[in-house]
């Protein structure tokens, strides 16, 4: 037998060879014993089956590693699966004022206020009910809610008395042991052509301004703007961001080409330097200033201000200092997310102006074109009310809406006092719901060691109130008096006998008060809002009712909550 010295490298490689096949295999099965190697094959023919077992398993191996690579290399580039959107953080701000309580005419027997001609609060509620949510109670001011419709009342006739007063009393509709004083103002509207405007368009370009319902929207506002105006106005445009830039220097109002290229040139970006804004507005005001005329800064923005002097007490002081130089200021509300309702609103009290929201371009369409005369041309400074209920007759009183708006009892006389302003045919509405002595509509308990008034019908006591108002012309600075009083023998003692301004007023102000959380309103709700409103159209001047029920269907479709004082399940 010849000799067999490639044995024990034959078996070396079919170990090897059996190993790389075995790494292979997600589970290898048991080792089997080695075969005996075959005493007769020829060592070449051995060498070479070795040789090609040992190629195999290495391919094999390659085959396995590159199958294994390749899926690794596919999940590794497989996009990764979507993230859910995330959650855009509400951050708009509002006022938290406490509602009026009902207070006893016995311990507080007068309430004074300033007139409130904004209306951004109904808009802005208007545009959260849109986007499918109930507003925070907050946001909702019932009497911008009531001052945003026009009732209908006549304007005086000449300018020497710049507004009308009207008052009325009937049930109230939502208690039938209350009633309802209405006190309600219309301006005078001039006719002819207004005085000459010097407009300065102080608008946010900020990169929170990069949303449809902000900077274009303002955009198409400011152009329905500059084309009322004439060659007798004055508009310039400034911008606000991380800096501050006079886009267009004060350009006659005629020249419509001009303004509304520059207009059309405002890209959003950066950061918000609102206070260097206003600053640098009320310097071009100033520039262009027209004696006699209305001087005025229109700031557009959500009031996101987030550079330089951000704290609202600081900027608030800053308007009031612009003020004194005869230049007013309006604040239009643009946008959510980050609205910042709360210096909007203030902001424009501050500067002797007015507040609107705007929602879409129908509401810019009221506000800058429709209203211009109200918005833009002041005829009253300073208009402040002064109640004097009678105990005698009334033992209860509440002030519907006007939180923020109150004022002290000796501040009605101080001409030093700020107040509200308001503009040509304005409308204004004020509601006290009252309790009269002996007709069961008191919520608070008697008290103990109190005497309830007996009421005779002497002349003064025939009177459930008295009505004081002061207000001052655009040019002076010492207030004028109105008074009126409130006879009881005029009030209607059915709720339908009662004008239809009196009854829109009460479904408007029904409807605030229930979005807020409708605690006096005994049960009444939505659908007894609505009918109320549909049989008060003829005092709809402003062609508002169609929109208001809107609201009101949606509310109610938003609402999971009974109105308070409603029976739940029957009980």
């Amino acid at each position: 037998m010849p000799p067999r010295p490639c044995l024990p490298r034959l078996a070396l490689l079919l170990t090897t060879a059996s190993l790389l096949a075995c790494s292979t295999t997600a589970s290898p099965p048991p080792a089997a014993p080695p075969p005996p190697l075959p005493e007769a094959a020829p060592a070449p023919a051995a060498f070479a089956a070795a040789t090609r077992a040992e190629a195999d398993a290495r391919a094999q191996a390659k085959s396995s590693s590159q199958r294994m690579a390749a899926v690794g290399a596919a999940y590794l580039m497989a996009p990764a699966p979507p993230l859910p959107p995330p959650v855009a953080a509400d951050r708009e701000k509002y006022q938290a004022p406490e509602q009026n309580p009902v207070r006893q005419v016995s311990e507080q027997p007068v309430s004074t206020f300033s007139i409130d001609v904004d209306t951004g609060s109904y808009s802005n509620t208007r545009r959260i009910l849109g986007e499918g949510r109930l507003p925070p109670a907050d946001a909702v001011r019932v009497e911008e809610f009531i001052n945003y419709f026009d009732y209908g009342d006549a304007p005086p006739r000449t300018p020497e008395t710049p507004f009308a007063v009207y008052t009325e009393v009937a049930p109230t509709p939502w208690n039938a042991n209350t009633k309802l004083l209405r006190i309600g103002l219309k301006g005078y509207q001039p006719a002819g052509p207004l005085p000459a405007s010097n407009l300065v368009f102080l608008v946010d370009v900020s990169g929170s301004m990069n949303e449809p319902s902000k900077l274009p929207l303002v955009r198409s506002s400011l152009k329905l703007l500059a084309r009322q105006l004439t060659a007798r106005d004055r508009i310039s445009l400034v911008t606000y961001a991380s800096g501050t830039e006079v886009v267009l220097e004060p350009t006659p109002g005629d020249q419509t080409a001009a303004i509304e290229q520059a207009i059309d040139r405002l890209q959003a970006g950066g950061g918000t330097a609102g206070a260097a804004g206003i600053t640098l507005a009320y310097q071009q005001a100033e520039k262009a200033y027209i004696k006699g005329g209305n001087n005025r800064v229109l700031l557009a923005t959500d009031g996101d201000f987030n550079l330089g002097v951000t704290r609202f007490e600081s900027l608030i002081d800053l308007i009031k200092e612009k003020r004194k130089t005869g230049i007013a200021l309006t604040t239009l509300g643009y946008g959510g997310g980050n609205y910042n309702d709360h210096l909007m609103e203030q902001a424009a009290d501050a500067g002797d102006g007015n507040h609107a929201y705007i929602d879409s371009l129908q509401e810019a369409q009221k506000v800058l074109v429709a209203q211009r005369a109200a918005t833009l041309l002041t005829i009253a400074r300073d208009v402040k009310v002064q109640v004097e209920f009678n105990p005698a007759q009334v033992s209860e009183y509440r002030l519907i809406g006007y939180e923020n708006r109150a004022l002290r009892r000796e501040d009605f006389s101080n001409d030093a006092v700020d107040a509200g302003d308001i503009g040509a045919g304005h409308s204004v509405t004020a509601l006290y719901e009252i309790a009269l002595v002996g007709e069961g509509g008191e919520r608070n308990e008697p008290l103990r060691y109190g005497s309830a008034p007996s009421p005779t019908l002497t002349a003064k006591n025939a009177e459930l109130a008295f009505v004081r108002l002061r207000y001052k012309r655009p040019d002076q600075d010492q207030s004028r008096l109105i008074e009126q009083p409130v006879r009881r023998p005029d009030a209607h003692q059915r709720f339908a006998e009662a004008s239809a301004s009196l009854r829109l007023a009460a479904a408007v102000a029904a409807f605030g008060q229930r979005l807020r959380d409708g605690r006096y309103l005994e049960g009444y709700d939505y659908p007894q809002i609505a009918a109320l409103a549909r049989g008060a159209s003829a005092a709809d001047a402003g062609n508002n009712l169609g929109d208001f029920l809107q609201l009101l269907g949606l509310a109610q479709g938003l609402s999971a909550r009974p109105p308070a004082g409603a029976a739940v399940n029957g009980e």
